[in-house]
This record gives structure tokens, C-alpha cells and sequence, in this order.
């Protein structure tokens, strides 16, 4: 029965979004697409240990190939999904080849060069992207052949919670397979997972190739739905955004990703909204106090919550 909370929650996540923000469902729509990143991030992150703060680029990618796919070649929404896939994992394995080769400082520094790249070459390919005016004249063909992308976002926020849903149970297999494993103990001990005869660069290269291609989707999602692309896909605030969702709800934990992506999102827009000039300050201070008081994330918070309690009634007796 456990097994089934989870993901029935997830449904009813993606339900109680619809029906809160009636009037906003672009920010509903915004939400799943950052779910869907942050998964990816959580993946290379969370399960294979890999630090970065260039997921951006795979993001990027994913939006432009979309969207000139859309323009260029054929407007079918899920074509698209594999273009932006396709161009995501592309960019992570060809990255990658070199990046994987290195940890720490070094790595995350590399990962921001492959973003800010990226973004430089976009900016310049004027005549194919648009440049800093963005990809314009995008148009998709309906849902299936029935459903049109309308002014309202209905058909788009179902469309991007189908493609999330997805994302997250490919996932839940994986990080369960054997090779998911293999990551955990990669991320544990790189060192004794080489001496067991574990092929440790190529699993973390493969990781990296499967994060950027879930990271395509999420933006290939953006590019098809709010039918524009902007160089900000490729910015450096967005990865870094992804990487604070992810230690709020917790590394290595789906479920966390999730959490701590609409937990973030929520105190952002709302916090935003009262106070234009000094959100930040609230998002500062609740990324302390998580991680000060759940170092393991939201999603640690019934555990300790119920420790908390059982050593308050074991007190009194």
C-alpha cells in the first residue's frame, strides 16, 4: 500500500496545482516544466554525486532544437520532446567526454563555461536563433491531432503534467535498476566502486548524458508551450535556482526534487508578488533554516518530526 502513496500524491500534486491557480496557469505550467529540470539535475546531482552548475546548457539546447525543429521541420509536440531530448543528451555527451574526467571546483567551474558558451553562441547565431530578440514564430500542431495549445493553458499544463509524469516513473525505474545502484555507490565511494571493477566514468557519463536529456525536455516543454525562446534558457540564475530546489527537498530523493521545486516556486512568486524589492531575503532564509534544521530536506521533515515527537513522549515518561 506504501508504494502507492507516492505516486498518487503526485496525481493529486498536479490536480490541487490546476484548481489553485484557475487564473495563473502559466505559473501552474511553470512549476511541472521546473520539476521536470530539477529531476534531471537531482539525477546528476543527487544519485551520481556529479557537481555542476552548467544543467543550463543541456536546458538551452533542448529549448532551441525544439523550437527550430517546430519552425523548420514538423510542428507534432512530441517530435519536438525528442528533438529537445536528442539535442540535450548530445550536448552532455560531447561536454561530457571531457568533463567527466574531472571533481570538484574544477568540474563546477567547466559546467559553467560549457553554459556561458552556449549562451555566447546562441546570442551570435543571430540569423538561426534570433539572437537576444529570441526564436519567434513557433507554432504547434495540436495535442495528438486533437488538443490545440490555447491562450488559456489548459491543454499546455496537461500536457507538460503528462510529459512530467513520465519523466518521474522513468526515473523511479532507474534509480531502482542496477545501474542506478551502481550511481548511489559511485556518489558513496568513487574509489572502492573502481577497485570492484566498476566502469566509474562511464557510468557518470551516462548519468550526465541521461540528465541532459530529461533537462531538453523540460525546455523543449517551454519552447513548445510559451511558443518563444529567449537566451535566458541558458542562464546561470536557472541552474543555480535548480540546485537550491534540490537541496530543500533533499539530494537523492525523486520525491524530494519534487518538493523542494514547488516548495521554492510557491515562496518565490509569493514572496515576489509582497515584496518586489526583498523576496530574496525570505529565499535566503528559508534555504538556512532547511538547512540548518533538515539537512536532508523537506521530505526528511515526518521523520524528524516524528523522532521530535517519540523523544518528547519518551521524556515525559
Amino acid at each position: 500500500m506504501k508504494s502507492y502513496i507516492g505516486p498518487i500524491g503526485l496525481i493529486l500534486l498536479g490536480i490541487a496545482l490546476f484548481f489553485l491557480f484557475p487564473y495563473n496557469l502559466a505559473f501552474a505550467t511553470r512549476i511541472i516544466i521546473m520539476v521536470v529540470f530539477v529531476l534531471s539535475l537531482d539525477l546528476i546531482l543527487g544519485y551520481a554525486g556529479i557537481a555542476t552548475l552548467g544543467q543550463g546548457a543541456m536546458y538551452g539546447a533542448g529549448a532551441y532544437a525544439a523550437g527550430l525543429f517546430a519552425i523548420h521541420i514538423w510542428g507534432d509536440p512530441f517530435a519536438g520532446l525528442i528533438a529537445g531530448a536528442t539535442a540535450g543528451a548530445t550536448l552532455a555527451l560531447v561536454s561530457g567526454f571531457v568533463l567527466m574526467r574531472t571533481t570538484g571546483l574544477t568540474l563546477i567551474m567547466l559546467t559553467i563555461a560549457v553554459a556561458s558558451i552556449c549562451h555566447e553562441i546562441a546570442n551570435r547565431a543571430r540569423d538561426i536563433t534570433g539572437g537576444a530578440d529570441g526564436l519567434r514564430g513557433i507554432r504547434m500542431d495540436p495535442i495528438l491531432g486533437r488538443f490545440e495549445f490555447d491562450f488559456i493553458g489548459i491543454a499546455g499544463y496537461w500536457y507538460a503534467f503528462g510529459v512530467a509524469a513520465v519523466v518521474f516513473a522513468f526515473l523511479m525505474i532507474l534509480v531502482r535498476s542496477p545501474f542506478g545502484l551502481a550511481l548511489r555507490g559511485i556518489h558513496e565511494s568513487p574509489e572502492r566502486m573502481a577497485a570492484i571493477g566498476a566502469p566509474v566514468y562511464w557510468r557518470r557519463l551516462m548519468a550526465y548524458v541521461l540528465g541532459g536529456a530529461i533537462a531538453g525536455i523540460a525546455c523543449a516543454l517551454t519552447a513548445q508551450i510559451s511558443q518563444l525562446v529567449s537566451l535566458e534558457t541558458f542562464a546561470f540564475a536557472l541552474s543555480a535556482e535548480a540546485m537550491i530546489m534540490v537541496i530543500l527537498g533533499g539530494m537523492g530523493r525523486l520525491y524530494g526534487a519534487v518538493i523542494g521545486t514547488v516548495v521554492f516556486m510557491w515562496v518565490h512568486h509569493t514572496a515576489a508578488a509582497n515584496d518586489p524589492f526583498n523576496w530574496l531575503f525570505v529565499i535566503g532564509a528559508l534555504v538556512l533554516a532547511v538547512v540548518f534544521f533538515l539537512p536532508s530536506g523537506l521530505i526528511s521533515m515526518p521523520t524528524s518530526l516524528s523522532r521530535l515527537l517519540k523523544g518528547a513522549s519518551d521524556g515525559r515518561s
